[in-house]
Formats: structure tokens, sequence, C-alpha cells
């Protein structure tokens, strides 16, 4: 019998409202997309689009309707075995579609188990070192979720700056450096874009006082020359974020880190256009010596497993990757995925919950 393509819908309910530059969140839509042979009702590959609401191409009003014409047309074809790429069904610019229909084919091909890459991870022999992230909001929750990482062990900070007066910030990361000095916690901020031209000269200047790891996106994307010239000349080295949305010609991508030269890049395969499209991204910066990282982009632990044992296949060292988000919603699926110690861990005895 031929392979079957449905999928189901889930509202991801926040723990808090998300504050992003772009306005509260308090749900996140999931669209998960199942595989499977009734020949073996068992095996079940399962991914998951979840377009970011103001910022991922597909976050669009017509998005069910490109999923119910995705099924059709992939169970038209009736498939014995996946295609070897999402490419062959879906557009550049559905990444989060594309995403999710290459990860539930990557699950479906190793057995349906939510292993979709065997490596340490996966396994459960180590976890990945992450960022504990720091959403923006008043001072008073910005101090609570700082207290709180630091608790928990984490080495590494990143904090979303540019909601609140730039002050107020900066004022928060002194008091995150009087009780842990660059030796003993890594920090990075995130911008979001916030920053003005006229302003973003001076901002990173007064940012350098921190010794931070980085900052990503400080300006909006879009600005090559500034983008290129802030990198030659900032005390805080500047990581590429939103900059990388809907760039999917390689051509161009060699051309935008070739004219900006960033210090680094962060991936997020929910927006760039899936894994091997976050692959292709890494080849580009290796070759020119610019670092990377992996980011989540709010998915639930479906996305987040995908993305993180996918991770595992390329890092190395003590690299802070951005996979923290799984902890974000009350009523996320069950699964495996443990943080302990500022790492992410995959229990390989532990149990799933499929979405209904």
């Amino acid at each position: 019998m031929p392979l079957r393509l449905h999928y189901t819908r889930r509202a991801l309910r926040f723990n808090f409202p998300a504050r992003t530059s772009r306005g509260a969140l308090t749900e996140h839509v999931a669209w998960y997309l199942h595989l499977a042979d009734s020949e073996r009702p068992e095996l079940v590959g399962l991914g998951e689009a979840a377009p970011l609401a103001g910022l991922s191409p597909d976050d669009r009003p017509d998005v069910e309707a490109r999923l119910q014409q995705l099924c059709t047309a992939f169970n038209a074809r009736q498939y014995a075995v996946p295609p070897a790429s999402a490419a062959e069904l879906l557009e550049p610019e559905w990444p989060s579609l594309r995403f999710g229909l290459e990860t539930a084919m990557l699950d479906w091909q190793l057995g349906g188990r939510r292993v979709l890459f065997d490596n340490f991870f996966s396994r459960g022999e180590a976890g990945l070192p992450i960022n504990g992230l720091v959403w923006m909001g008043d001072v008073d929750f910005m101090r609570t979720q700082i207290r709180k990482k630091l608790i928990e062990g984490f080495s590494c900070l990143k904090m979303k700056i540019g909601g609140i007066d730039f002050d107020t910030e900066l004022s928060l990361l002194r008091s995150i450096r009087e009780v842990a000095s660059p030796a003993e916690l890594v920090l990075r901020v995130d911008a979001n874009g916030a920053f003005a031209p006229a302003d973003a000269r001076a901002k990173l200047a007064q940012l350098a006082e921190f010794e931070l790891h980085s900052i990503e996106q400080p300006v909006r994307a879009g600005q090559w020359p500034l983008l290129a010239e802030l990198c030659r000349t900032s005390p805080v080295p500047i990581a590429l974020d939103e900059e990388l949305i809907g760039v999917t010609d390689a051509a161009r991508q060699a051309d935008l880190l070739d004219t900006v030269q960033p210090a680094y890049i962060v991936l997020k395969p929910t927006l760039v256009g899936g894994l091997a499209a976050a692959g292709r991204w890494i080849e580009q910066a290796t070759a020119r010596g610019i670092g990377w990282w992996m980011t989540s982009a709010l998915e639930s632990n479906v996305g987040l497993n995908a993305i993180s044992q996918y991770t595992a296949e390329f890092a190395t060292g003590d690299m802070a990757q951005g996979l923290g988000t799984g902890q974000l919603y009350h009523n996320n699926l069950t699964a495996p995925l443990e943080v302990r110690g500022g790492k992410l861990h995959y229990n390989s005895q532990g149990h799933w919950e499929m979405p209904g």
C-alpha cells in the first residue's frame, strides 16, 4: 500500500506571554505532519510545521489550505517510499512546511521512533550545551528569569534586548556581570533588529563593557552595507539571524556572507527551509571561517527534537545552542527531552506522546 500523509493541529499555550519585538504571544500553532503506512500501522513518521508569527515567510492565512494541497498531492503520487527531498512538493516560500515534511520523512525512514539521526545525543550518551533564554519584559520579570537560569546552572545566557529602555537593559547586564564574570558565564544578546542605524554604533560601544559573546541582528534585515560596516567596526561580535530568512539561492547566500562578513550566523530550520537548508548554510559559513549555532523557533518538542538531533551531527566543543524553548508551553507534547545543568538531553528510554 502507498504511504499516506495527513496533518493535525495543536495550539500551544505559553507558560507566560512570550514578549517579542513583534508583541506578546499567548499561543503558537503547530501543524503535525503524519506519514503512515497502512500495512504497518505502528510505523508513523512525525514532523512539525509551526510558522512563527510575524517572521516566518509562511505565516499566512492560507497555510492550512497549502497543507491540505500538500497532503492531496503527496497521496496522489502513491509513494512506496518517501521522495528524496521535500523540495519536490513544496516551494521555498513555505520553509516551515518543508521542515515538517522533511522531518516526517526522516522519522519514517528510521522506523517512526522520533530518532532521525543516530548520534551521541539521540542515543542518550551526552547532552548538548544550550543557552538559557531570558525573554523581554518588564525589569522584574527579566530579573526573575536571570536568577532562575543562574540557579539552574547555565553557563551561557541569552538576553533579548530592544523591548524596554536601553539604560535599563544595560543595568540588567551589569547586574549579571556583578555575580558572574566572563570566565564564569557567556553572555549573548539578541536585538531582533531593534537598533536604529543612527544609534547602532553607540549602543554596540556601550554593550562592549560586558564582554559579550555576540549580539544577534542589531539592525533590521536588508541593510547589507550598514551591517557590513558594523561587522568591521563593532567591539561586540555580530551574528546574523533574521537576515538569513528568504535567502535560499546558494549564490545569494554566498554574496550575503562575503559582503557582510559576520562573526556568526544563527540557524533556525523552521525559518530557513529545513534541516538540509540549514546544512547548506553551515557549509557556506564553514568555508569562510564564520561560526554558527542552531536555534529552535518556538517549536514544540517534535520540532525541537529534530533540530537537536541534527545539530548533534555537526556540533563540536562547548558552543551553546539555542535549544531550550521546549519548556515554554504547559501543553507541550510529552517527550524524552530534559534540560539539566545547562544542557539538553535525550532519554532514549523515554516516552513520546502522539498528537491526536
